[in-house]
């Protein structure tokens, strides 16, 4: 089967730092993110096209485990990696120091499609996204 992946390298800004000098957590959302829209865009169905398309896509979960902190001017590697697509897009996402590859946090995201047309959420992945990711159905 064919892996949907992509990684992103982010230095962690001192905007994103707590009192007690590490990312605070809710700035992980952020950075998933980020690495979300690169492994979108990978295959051609970023927040653009898929509006274009007719569907919007919302987060309805999102899990985070915190392995390790990380701080002010950390340089870190986000990867995403597309799981599922059947029902639904869920991403899992990894993030490791750059330097040693030691990892630091792990998490998941679920998105499913909603049809703009009515507002009504799709069970099945619309035939775009397959159409998107090169599979037949």
């Amino acid at each position: 089967m064919r892996q949907f992946e992509a990684e992103v390298d982010i230095t962690v800004p001192f905007h994103d730092i707590d009192s007690i000098g590490v990312a605070w957590h809710g700035h992980y959302a952020k950075y998933f993110e980020i690495a979300r829209c690169a492994l979108l865009d990978s295959f051609n169905y970023g927040y653009d096209a898929m509006r274009e398309s007719g569907f919007m896509w919302p987060v309805i979960d999102m899990r985070i485990r915190y392995i390790k902190p990380v701080r002010f001017g950390q340089r870190v590697i986000v990867k995403a990696t597309l799981r599922e697509w059947e029902n639904r897009l869920l991403i899992d996402y990894l993030v490791s120091d750059q330097a040693s590859g030691q990892r630091l946090t792990r998490g998941t995201t679920s998105q499913v499609a909603v049809d703009m047309k009515n507002g009504e959420m799709c069970f099945v992945s619309p035939a775009i996204l397959f159409e998107r990711l090169g599979i037949e159905r």
